[in-house]
């Protein structure tokens, strides 16, 4: 290797070390402010190494908000979600995909030109709804109003169009059902695609803070961001519960990234076929 290019591989790797000391900072600064102390945390000079404050910032978290009841509340509606927005989008996104008839696409059209309204202009009609239902402050309240998900029927629909027609047709003229085709032909090569929607829809709802925030009425059925929130202050904010909090909340979905990261890109280049 010449020394020109010697250098470019070095000064590549010095570029990419930067990025990544930049990118993993935050994540850093975060568990060093859930083991000092509040006052810490903007202290001259600045505090970087691990406090040991992290037992008595978990248990005066846990006694204002509550943070097991937290981290339940928000495993359990995220799962619940995944699970049925994946199972009504995939669906969706089937029929749309490899079914042809009338409207087809001008309800594909309609799903699209849904995602351009604001999130924030449903919350009102949604609240009336749940609220003449009686059924404010439920988990059904929290899952069920957002489990049509347009980017995600989108995604799931790209992978389905690289899926071969003749391969149905095959499978059609040798006696299977529509619904053995589905789960047992079509659905097993798009591994890639479910994970890379399943983690979208993971993160969507487990950062959801406007709908929780509006739909929950105590803080029993309160999720991580609705219950974070409630620890900033007007005159003070302890940063230290609001590190560890947040350190609670981003975990879930580091290991839940990590667990369907390998299938992660290929379903979101549409790639779902070997």
């Amino acid at each position: 290797m010449s020394e020109r290019m010697l250098g470019r591989t070095i000064g590549r790797y010095v570029l990419l070390s930067i990025f990544m000391v930049i990118s993993i900072f935050p994540f850093y600064w975060m568990l060093i402010g859930a083991t000092n102390h509040s006052s810490k945390m903007f202290s001259k000079p600045i505090t970087l190494l691990p406090g040991k404050e992290f037992i008595t910032n978990l248990v005066n978290l846990n006694d204002n908000i509550g943070i097991y009841r937290v981290l339940f509340n928000s495993l359990l509606v995220s799962g619940a979600y995944v699970i049925l927005a994946l199972a009504i989008c995939t669906a969706a996104a089937y029929v749309l995909a490899k079914f042809r008839f009338r409207g087809a696409n001008l309800i594909f059209l309609m799903f699209m030109l849904s995602m351009m309204i604001p999130s924030q202009a449903t919350v009102i009609p949604l609240f009336k709804l749940m609220s003449n239902f009686e059924l404010l402050n439920t988990y059904f309240a929290l899952i069920v109003p957002q489990l049509c998900y347009p980017f995600a029927i989108f995604l799931m629909r790209q992978n389905f169009m690289a899926f071969p027609s003749e391969l149905l047709e095959s499978a059609r003229l040798d006696g299977a059902g529509e619904y053995r085709i589905f789960f047992q032909i079509v659905l097993p090569s798009m591994k890639p695609a479910l994970a890379a929607t399943s983690i979208f829809l993971f993160m969507t709802q487990w950062n959801n803070f406007m709908w929780p925030l509006v739909v929950t009425t105590s803080s029993e059925m309160y999720t991580f961001p609705v219950a974070l929130s409630s620890l900033m202050g007007v005159s003070f904010t302890d940063y230290g519960q609001v590190m560890t909090g947040i350190t609670f909340a981003t975990i879930p979905i580091i290991i839940f990234f990590l667990m369907l990261q390998k299938h992660f890109i290929s379903g979101m280049l549409g790639s779902a076929l070997k």
